[in-house]
C-alpha cells in the first residue's frame, strides 16, 4: 500500500502543515511518500508519485474559509490527469486553522469533497483541526523545554556529578504532559483517520481542536496576530516599505 502526503502549506519552515502529516504518517502503514506543493513546479513530481498510489492526503491551511489559491490550481490540472490516467485513488484531508473552532474548515472539506466528484476520485473525509497556529506554539515550546532540560542536566552534571536530576526530569514530564493534553484531541482523530487509511475505508468528516480553553486562546490569539501584523505586514514591508 502506498500513501502519498501533500503539504499544502505556503509557508517554507515550520508550519502546521508539515507538523500534522509527520504525526499523521507515524499511524499509517506501508510506504509513504510526503510532497510540498507550493509552486506550479512542484505539479510533475506529484502526478509521478500519485500513479501507483492508493491514497492521497491533502494537509493544508485554511486561507478566507477555503483552500489557498495555489492548491485551487493545482486541482484544475489534477481532475485532468485522474481522468487521463483512470486513477481511483482514495483522498483524505487534514485542514488546520487559527479560529478555535475546527468546524470552521467544514467549507474547505466540501471543495475537495465535489473535486472528488469531478475528478472520479473517492472522497473518505478528513480532520478538521481549530487552533492550527497553537500546535506550532506547542511544539516550539516543546523543544525549547527539551533544550532547557538537558542543559540543566549538564550543568547539574558537572556541578555534582549527577547527569539525570530527578527533580528537574520530573518538572519535565509535568510540562510534556501539559503539552500532550492539550494535542490530545488531535491524537485521537489523526490515529482514527491512521486506522481508515490503512483499510482504505471512508473515514468521514471529523473535527477537533487544540484543548486550550477559550478564554485563554482568544486573548493570546489576538495578541500573537497583532505582532505578526506590525512585523510581517505593517512596520517592514508596508509602513517602511519604499512606495
Amino acid at each position: 500500500m502506498k500513501t502519498v502526503f501533500i503539504t499544502c502549506s505556503p509557508k517554507k519552515n515550520l508550519n502546521a502543515s508539515a507538523y500534522l502529516v509527520a504525526i499523521q504518517g507515524l499511524f499509517v502503514k506501508g510506504r509513504k511518500v510526503t510532497k510540498k506543493l507550493r509552486h506550479k513546479s512542484d505539479y510533475a513530481g506529484i502526478f509521478e508519485e500519485l500513479k501507483d498510489a492508493e491514497s492521497v492526503v491533502f494537509c493544508t491551511p485554511l486561507y478566507v474559509d477555503g483552500l489557498p489559491s495555489h492548491v485551487l490550481a493545482f486541482l484544475e490540472e489534477a481532475e485532468r490527469f485522474f481522468k487521463e490516467n483512470q486513477l481511483r485513488l482514495n483522498l483524505y484531508c487534514i485542514a488546520n486553522n487559527g479560529f478555535i473552532e475546527g468546524k470552521q474548515n467544514e467549507p474547505l472539506m466540501q471543495v475537495l469533497e465535489n473535486f472528488c466528484v469531478r475528478a472520479g476520485v473517492r472522497w473518505c473525509g478528513g480532520v478538521g483541526i481549530g487552533g492550527g497556529v497553537m500546535l506550532n506554539v506547542t511544539r516550539i515550546i516543546f523543544m525549547v523545554q527539551t533544550a532547557v532540560f538537558i542543559v540543566l542536566n549538564i550543568i547539574n552534571g558537572i556541578k555534582n556529578g549527577v547527569f539525570l536530576d530527578m527533580g528537574i526530569l520530573s518538572v519535565f514530564l509535568k510540562n510534556v504532559g501539559l503539552l500532550l493534553f492539550f494535542n490530545l484531541g488531535v491524537l485521537f482523530f489523526l490515529i482514527w483517520m491512521g486506522t481508515a487509511i490503512n483499510k482504505r475505508m471512508f473515514f468521514g468528516k471529523r473535527y477537533t481542536r487544540v484543548l486550550v480553553p477559550s478564554f485563554i486562546f482568544i486573548p493570546f490569539a489576538n495578541v500573537f496576530f497583532i505582532l505578526i501584523s506590525l512585523f510581517k505586514g505593517g512596520l517592514f514591508r508596508g509602513w517602511l516599505a519604499r512606495k
